[in-house]
């Protein structure tokens, strides 16, 4: 066993200012993608979407090896369970059933962002093991010493999720559903892998948008206007409160990352007459050739105006872009009559009280073996064409 150095001091920061986004994006493996970013993450705190009341203290766990930083770890002590894409409102009632308090529970995730990649990161320069071992650790310690009643890692890599089921975390699995380009020059040769029945309602779905003579206008980050922004929040604050909730992201943080980042982002603008009237947002990764469906809105309702313009715009897009994979976001069965695939990914859990620990594994078995004849079904219901070989 490998001696751990004593000159590792774990720390807690409950600012991402406090550290220079060059060390903070050092820690980044080449595929970390967007959303891992200090630009990204800080954006959310500075513009209060997280922090003050919203229920996510920030707390990212650091390592530091004497003054320099060598691993982190993004953290939240939250007060509810709004905006993880896992649920375990369940639990907490369990928890509260049995006298027990539930929250505040240390979440080690991206807020709002149900996406996979590393969670848990460590200078290129250092053992990573060593460093995960430390972090993971300390999270534990966290938990135990300050009486929270768990940790969550959400979406983490699979080697991270090895580490963590080592170190005594429970893994949930959760079904996402995912688009894969294999190499389509147009939204045709898209269409002539999927069954006829998917291409015939696909098609019927964007000639009826077409009948409407509804425009689409792509708008780049490097190209965005405040006036986009504008008209894009609006769109994507209606769809919250039409569905009586209050949205997570505010304007100031859509235009704070359009000036950090904008060669990620990528608005897509459904007009009629001229006019916007709907808008969704693509966060892009072209390192790892992936795209991100994450937010969409409109101010007046037209049938199929969601899926073409979060979808079918999107994929297109995807393909002009030569982009290997769009995810739309988290759960929707609807995505797979529109060229989607399921793909499990998982979200790691340990439970401070031992006893609550092992109910909480056996609700754990039980949804493993539920979401694996899901999945199984939904195999079944594949949009694409067989490729068997009939007798």
């Amino acid at each position: 066993m490998v001696a751990e150095p004593d000159s590792f001091r774990l720390e807690i920061v409950d600012s991402l200012s406090d550290i220079p986004p060059g060390e903070w994006n050092a820690l980044l493996p080449a595929d970390a993608g967007p959303f891992l970013c200090h630009e990204f993450l800080s954006a959310l705190e500075e513009t209060g979407c997280v922090g003050g009341n919203t229920g996510w203290q920030v707390a990212h766990l650091v390592l530091r090896d004497d003054q320099k930083l060598i691993g982190a770890m993004p953290l939240y002590l939250k007060q509810h369970s709004y905006g993880e894409f896992v649920f375990d409102w369940s639990w907490a009632q369990a928890y509260g059933q049995q006298g027990m308090q539930y929250f505040p529970k240390a979440l080690c995730a991206i807020p709002f962002t149900p996406v996979q990649g590393s969670r848990i990161l460590s200078a290129s320069n250092v053992d990573a093991d060593l460093v995960r071992r430390q972090l993971i650790a300390g999270l534990k310690t966290l938990v135990l010493q300050n009486n929270l009643s768990s940790a969550h890692v959400l979406f983490p890599d699979a080697i991270e999720a090895k580490g963590l089921k080592d170190h005594g975390f429970m893994l949930r699995d959760s079904v996402q559903f995912h688009w894969h380009n294999q190499g389509f020059e147009n939204f045709e040769q898209f269409l002539a892998v999927l069954t006829m029945k998917r291409r015939k309602n696909i098609r019927r779905e964007r000639e009826q948008i077409a009948r409407e003579q509804i425009t689409f206008r792509h708008v780049p980050g490097i190209s965005s206007t405040d006036a986009d922004w504008e008209f894009f929040y609006r769109c994507y604050a209606n769809t919250y409160l039409e569905h009586g909730s209050s949205p997570y992201l505010n304007e100031a943080f859509l235009r704070l990352c359009a000036q950090r980042m904008p060669e990620n982002l990528h608005l897509i603008i459904a007009e009629s007459n001229g006019y916007p009237i709907a808008a969704s947002l693509l966060i892009v990764d072209p390192i790892s050739s992936k795209a991100y469906g994450r937010y969409w809105g409109a101010i007046e309702h037209v049938p199929c105006l969601h899926f073409e313009t979060a979808y079918y715009q999107a994929i297109e897009y995807c393909i002009s872009n030569e982009i290997h994979t769009f995810e739309g976001g988290a759960q929707g069965e609807h995505k797979m009559a529109r060229g989607f695939l399921p793909t499990t990914i998982q979200s790691a859990h340990f439970i401070a009280d031992p006893q609550f620990a092992k109910a909480v594994q056996h609700f754990l078995d039980r949804e493993h073996q539920g979401i694996g004849a899901y999945v199984d079904e939904l195999a079944e219901h594949s949009p694409l064409k067989s490729s068997k070989v009939q007798p």
